[in-house]
């Protein structure tokens, strides 16, 4: 809105110019016109208050007064312009102070700290590609000896990922104190899914248990990347066993069980696509040149593998995170 002061203000702005120009003036002009975006006077209204200067200034030919009736008709179709962009600013500010709510809520969902147990070393590396991650994992410890631990991968990001986070946390809490199994934990969770998401949306996961006196660990997968075993005695990785329908996708959905034993220095590396969808080049890394990064870091504490791995296939992608990125390394000592 233009004041009476304000147009005080260009009136002098535009005599010092007429009377000697110079770019002191042109200096001032240019931060008047930020001052006048930032409280979002059209291009109307200045040009009016141009129109009412000149009048102020001197006698004003009248083909000149008439000219300003087709400018203001032009300016308007800007004015319509710039109003538009403010409104979209506006939006995007909320958008973005909406985001930064989710991303605070979504950081208390995810454990602060790592478990830890005698004879295991657990790492871990989460890199949201953008504002929200659409990874979920979690740790639950159950008593001294056991814990379980699951990893997600949710459709889309944003509110909308920071929301199916939060029912998948307080699904699993309120099914924690339950005697279920890996893949009965996974059947109750597909039915809640199913029952409360957008059909468009879908979660993978792999949910297991970890007991650290057997060194067992027996997990359950749905439409998830079940990741990666390390056999310490023969020097090898080999792909992990198991596969089920995504959890959202069909209310009958069955998973089966799956167990492995660790030995020491075995290491089990779960993780989500953005760690196998890695991009080098033009092409994406093939899974047995993930393997070769994989054997470079192997026999290391299991966090300082878990960063140099991530350190490693970040600069293979030339510093660019495609998607979302979760690894949890498990090594037997």
């Amino acid at each position: 809105m233009v004041t009476r002061s304000l147009e005080e203000e260009y009136v002098k702005l535009l005599r010092d110019y007429l009377n000697g120009p110079g770019e002191d003036q042109l200096y001032v002009a240019q931060q008047m016109g930020k001052w006048l975006l930032a409280r979002n006077v059209s291009p109307e209204e200045l040009t009016d208050m141009h129109g009412r200067a000149l009048e102020k200034l001197g006698e004003v030919p009248e083909f000149v007064r008439a000219s300003f009736s087709v400018l203001t008709e032009v300016m308007i179709e800007y004015g319509n312009e710039h109003r538009s962009v403010h409104s979209w600013r506006s939006r995007h500010q909320q958008m973005e102070a909406e985001l930064t709510v989710a991303q605070t809520m979504q950081q208390t969902l995810l454990p602060s700290q790592l478990p830890v147990y005698p004879g295991l070393e657990i790492g871990l590396v989460s890199i949201a590609a953008k504002q929200m991650s659409g990874d979920y994992y979690d740790f639950i410890c159950q008593d001294a000896e056991r814990f379980c631990l699951t990893v997600a991968d949710i459709t889309g990001k944003g509110i909308s990922a920071a929301m199916c986070m939060s029912m998948l946390k307080y699904a699993i809490d309120s099914l924690r104190e339950m005697p279920l199994g890996p893949d009965e934990m996974l059947h109750h969770l597909n039915r809640i899914v199913g029952r409360n998401i957008d059909p468009s949306m879908f979660v993978t996961m792999l949910y297991g248990s970890y007991d650290t006196h057997e060194h067992c660990f027996r997990y359950a997968v749905a439409g998830h990347e079940p990741g990666f075993l390390y056999r310490a005695a023969e020097g090898a990785f080999y792909d992990l066993a198991g596969q089920g329908s995504v959890l959202g996708l069909s209310p009958n959905s069955e998973y089966e069980v799956q167990e492995v034993r660790l030995e020491p220095g075995d290491v089990l590396i779960l993780l989500t696509d953005g760690v196998t969808e890695c991009k080098k080049s033009r092409y994406y890394l093939q899974r047995d040149e993930l393997v070769l990064q994989m054997q470079a870091e192997v026999g290391v504490h299991a966090q300082k593998m878990a960063n140099a791995l991530y350190n490693r296939l970040l600069t293979l992608s030339q510093f660019e995170l495609l998607d979302d990125y979760t690894m949890i390394v498990l090594r037997r000592t």
